[in-house]
């Protein structure tokens, strides 16, 4: 599971950059942005960099509420409820993206873009108690590093099983990410805006099989 989202994340991060100029799931490089066009007063670009980061926090606030609401229901299919919903808003905007011509067309589709990656983000935090997050790589080279120094350490060994399979987790989650970017990019130039409606499928084929179990 968390290769299969990190691998969406990854691509839609490219292919959207690609496509908007825009990063919809590195809020790091995004706040900072900010703050770069606010000091030399760039207003305008301050705003969109700000309108992107909104829309992600907007993305997660969105899926949490629907996981809490799902989880009060005993909806054992929330999780998956909630990627079908980022799958489906994934092949609006690539359609979107494939006929707009509309000059702010860009931003719009980065701002949505980045409310899919919010709720990637927050459904994948819930899922994994919070340690795996998806759309971003810093948390996890920074989890490498600790998984790695706690391998090297004298007082590992009675976790050194656990340790090394939550860095084998970590790994394969940042690799797929890696492959997900460079798959982005490709088929942005075979197939423009399509491309995220492409990456809509990976979703749909890693939810279909819980959709269908009963509420309990």
């Amino acid at each position: 599971m968390a290769a299969s989202l990190a691998f969406v994340a990854g691509g839609v991060n490219s292919a959207g950059y690609i496509a908007s100029g825009f990063f919809s799931a590195n809020m790091t490089g995004n706040v900072s942005l900010i703050s770069d066009y606010l000091s030399v007063r760039e207003f305008r670009l301050a705003l969109a960099f700000l309108a992107i980061v909104t829309m992600f926090i907007l993305g997660a606030l969105a899926a949490s509420l629907i996981i809490q609401v799902g989880k009060s229901r005993g909806l054992r299919n929330i999780y998956a409820l909630t990627l079908l919903a980022e799958a489906a808003l994934l092949m609006a905007v690539g359609v979107y993206a494939h006929g707009s011509t509309w000059p702010g067309s860009g931003l719009t589709v980065a701002g949505l873009l980045s409310f899919a990656m919010g709720i990637q983000n927050a459904a994948s935090t819930r899922i994994s108690a919070s340690r795996v997050r998806t759309t971003h790589v810093s948390g996890i080279a920074t989890d490498i590093g600790v998984g790695l120094a706690m391998l090297l350490g004298e007082g590992a060994h009675g976790q050194r099983h656990e340790t090394s399979a939550r860095l084998k987790l970590h790994i394969v989650t940042i690799l797929a990410f890696l492959v997900g970017g460079i798959v982005g990019v490709v088929s942005y130039g075979a197939v423009d805006g399509l491309v995220f409606s492409s990456f809509s499928i990976v979703l749909l084929l890693l939810c279909t099989r819980y959709i269908a179990r009963p509420a309990q």
